[in-house]
């Protein structure tokens, strides 16, 4: 299979940009030119790579192919910028979840800003490995430690989670303490659909979760701020405990979720250094005792 370098930037590019107008302007190109080399790609690999929807979808087999197209181009820009030390930062797609994004990952990457273009993915720490399957990211902090195929995983620690909220709601919810009976029917606060912390917590005291009132709030330091506010109680990641303002509901409670660095089995300069910056950021600032 020989597969040309100009094809695969117009996959990574369509796919990137969501449309082949997107990709045309990212290239300098026409959109005709786009289409050609996506179907002489198509051609050449015997299989269907996009479905021309809007924003184009990926296939299975264009999964692969795109994870190849940005390898390549990951690379490149390596030698490039080895080559040329005046040339302009790489551009590193990284999912990571919201709660860790919004503590300690933005430090240990601003470090390496003028090198790296980060292109960040927020997603749930279960469900960031997916982005690493269908090529989206290059590396992914992610709760699963089975490696996706093409990827290492090494392990970076743990962030603990409390139930939590004020004292004055936990005075009107929970005045008996923490029974099975208050927790059938004090609010929540979830942090959106993909989030199951709470009610992972509810259903392990015997309460279905869906007989109470939630309220989503799908983002990392406004879901604080709403515990903060009363509004119901959550778990709260200790990196996000505001000091004297909550208190634990449920100290046997605690949820430790391991976190997980996983990257693609490629030798970057680029990436090994966001690996690097990452890997030490994660020793300070997670729990390195919790179990796997």
């Amino acid at each position: 299979m020989d597969l040309d370098l100009a094809q695969l930037r117009a996959l990574e590019a369509t796919v990137t940009g969501g449309t082949l107008d997107a990709a045309a302007r990212a290239l300098h190109v026409t959109p005709s030119a786009i289409s050609q080399r996506l179907k002489a790609l198509e051609t050449a690999t015997g299989r269907v790579l996009l479905v021309r929807s809007k924003p184009v979808q990926v296939t299975d087999s264009g999964a692969a192919v795109l994870r190849l197209a940005r390898q390549v181009r990951l690379l490149t820009a390596d030698a490039v910028r080895e080559l040329d030390g005046a040339a302009g930062p790489v551009g590193l797609p990284i999912a990571v979840n919201a709660d860790s994004l919004a503590t300690w990952v933005l430090p240990a990457l601003a470090p390496l800003a003028a090198e790296i273009a980060f292109d960040l993915h927020r997603e749930d720490q279960e469900h960031t490995s997916a982005l690493l399957r269908d090529g989206t990211v290059m590396a992914a902090i992610t709760a699963d430690a089975e490696p996706v195929p093409g990827c290492t995983v090494t392990r970076l620690g743990a962030m603990r989670y409390r139930p939590m909220a004020t004292a004055a709601f936990a005075a009107r919810w929970f005045p008996e303490g923490s029974g099975a009976g208050a927790w059938g029917r004090a609010p929540v606060v979830v942090f959106d659909r993909k989030d199951d912390l709470q009610h992972r917590h509810l259903r392990a005291r015997g309460v279905d979760p869906a007989t109470l009132p939630v309220h989503y709030v799908p983002a990392s330091a406004d879901y604080v701020a709403a515990v903060r506010l009363g509004l119901g109680w959550g778990m709260v990641p200790r990196q996000q405990e505001p000091p004297g303002e909550l208190v634990a509901l449920d100290d046997a409670g605690a949820v430790d979720v391991v976190l997980h660095w996983q990257q693609w089995k490629l030798r970057s300069p680029s990436l090994d250094l966001v690996a690097g910056a990452v890997l030490g950021a994660a020793r300070r600032a997670l729990d390195q005792s919790a179990p796997p």
